[in-house]
């Protein structure tokens, strides 16, 4: 069982910046590959970013080059480093997990609240 924990969340202006990690314990961590996912209201949850355990990344079209993924398999953390935010990057943040050797968002955060202004 992994348990993971968000928090970096707030309200930032337009243009401004903010680093959400997670924290995960239980599972091997270093093993696992993690992603980001983010949930605006009245839309579905959509996928940000993921970084493997080989640190291969992939990211959304729309976080391109704004937004960076990174992780500290000593920390049991995965960051998101989000830059140039716009309003439209308002949403819950979720951490999830998809660990070895499932092929599937297996362990979900309760999610971080990101509010951008314009």
């Amino acid at each position: 069982q992994v348990q993971l924990v968000e928090s970096g969340g707030g309200l930032v202006q337009a243009g401004g910046s903010l680093r959400l990690s997670c924290a995960a314990s239980g599972g091997t961590f270093s093993r696992n590959t993690m992603g980001w996912f983010r949930q605006a209201p009245g839309k579905e949850r959509e996928f940000v970013a993921h970084i493997t355990w080989s640190i291969t990344t992939q990211y959304t079209d729309s976080v391109k080059g704004r937004f960076t993924i990174s992780r500290d398999n000593a920390k049991n953390t995965v960051y998101l480093r989000m830059n140039s935010l716009k309003p439209e990057d308002t949403a819950v943040y979720y951490c999830a997990a998809k660990p070895v050797p499932y092929n599937s968002w297996t362990y979900w955060g309760q999610g971080t609240q990101v509010t951008v202004s314009s």
